[in-house]
């Protein structure tokens, strides 16, 4: 019985193993500065995907090499047993290495910015939305990531009308580029004095922090106001035109800062308009793939109910993926490994199935 062929042909096997050998070979070549950093990046990039085609193929080679042993009268009944082991292992190692041969999003690796506004539902909308926020801080918290927050606009009660951060550290956006979207609230208001139950929303948006090269702004393109910050219900928290309003006239997007530094205000400023820009292109890139890609689970329309917290109940339930779970304050409290473990393992599955069409 002849051992199983990879599902991936081996050509591109080869390929791939080839090529990473050759910037093997180009990093001891004394390269320059610019030269070595994007060999450098390709070969970290293919090293994890060649460690796992060379596990598979390690793998087929000593089944081939069992099955010899089989014309073997005096190793056959070792060989069948050695045969039955090695053939065991074969389906999770073809998965592994499917897996790591799925595209990668070059993002993945960035930093992100995490934008949060309250939807329907007035004053208990803002609450929740900074219920939100005060869960994604413990989410990198416990990831021991670096929580910055640029911009925030408190509510009376102290909700969130806007809110703004940078979050950076090893494989953000990876992790939480499925956060965007609607989440919406079921619970009792602090607002309500009839214990009724009351369903708010907050929109979540997570976008991959841009890089320099991503993105080039026409100076003629923007409009840069400055204004005094204020603070909760309108005061004024300092008296000088210290906070900065960009507006980027061809997409009409606003971006504001308000920091005591109003030359941080523009860094800061900056930094989101063109991390926007760079999801605005990329987000017009994934609808035009969207045709191709039905089952995607993270590049869905930011209008998107994706989520609902069930308070009465201790309930999660995320639509997408059809995971309801019952340890709502764990989750709330930044417990959202489970969480997001499900979606991206949904996400490769539809990738998988993509492959195999």
């Amino acid at each position: 019985m002849g051992h199983l062929r990879p599902m991936v042909p081996v050509d591109k096997l080869t390929a791939i193993t080839e090529r990473f050998e050759y910037l093997e070979a180009r990093m001891g070549e004394g390269l320059s500065g610019e030269e070595f950093a994007r060999v450098g990046r390709e070969y970290a990039q293919l090293k994890p995907v060649v460690e796992q085609i060379r596990a598979y193929l390690r793998l087929q080679g000593d089944i081939a090499a069992a099955e010899a042993m089989l014309d073997d009268a005096e190793m056959a009944d070792l060989a069948r047993e050695e045969l039955e082991a090695l053939r065991a292992r074969l389906p999770e190692a073809e998965h592994a290495m499917r897996l790591a041969l799925l595209p990668r999003d070059e993002a993945d690796s960035r930093p992100a910015m995490l934008e949060i506004r309250p939807g329907t539902g007035g004053e208990e909308a803002a609450l929740f939305a900074g219920d939100l926020l005060r869960m994604y801080q413990r989410f990198a918290e416990r990831q021991g990531w670096r929580f910055e927050i640029l911009e925030e606009q408190p509510s009376e009660l102290g909700g969130v009308r806007e809110v703004v951060a940078r979050i950076s550290g090893e494989n953000v956006f990876a992790r939480l580029k499925y956060e965007s979207g609607v989440h919406r609230v079921q619970r009792v208001p602090e607002t309500e004095s009839g214990g009724r139950i009351h369903t708010s929303a907050a929109t979540v948006a997570v976008l991959p922090e841009a890089e320099d090269v991503d993105v080039r702004i026409d100076p003629n393109d923007i409009r840069i106001d400055t204004m005094r910050a204020s603070g909760a219900g309108g005061q004024h928290v300092n008296t000088t035109d210290s906070a900065v309003r960009i507006t980027h006239l061809p997409t009409g997007i606003v971006v504001t800062s308000s920091e005591k530094s109003q030359h941080r205000n523009r860094e800061i400023a900056m930094q989101v308009l063109k991390t926007r820009l760079y999801d605005l292109e990329r987000r017009k890139a994934d609808a035009a793939r969207a045709a191709e890609r039905r089952g995607q689970v993270g590049g869905g329309d930011r209008s998107e109910r994706i989520r609902t917290y069930n308070f009465p109940q201790g309930r999660m339930t995320d639509h997408r993926i059809g995971l309801t779970l019952y340890r709502l304050g764990e989750i709330m409290a930044g417990d959202l490994d489970e969480v997001i473990d499900a979606l991206t393992e949904a996400d490769q599955a539809a990738q998988l199935a993509e492959m195999d069409a």
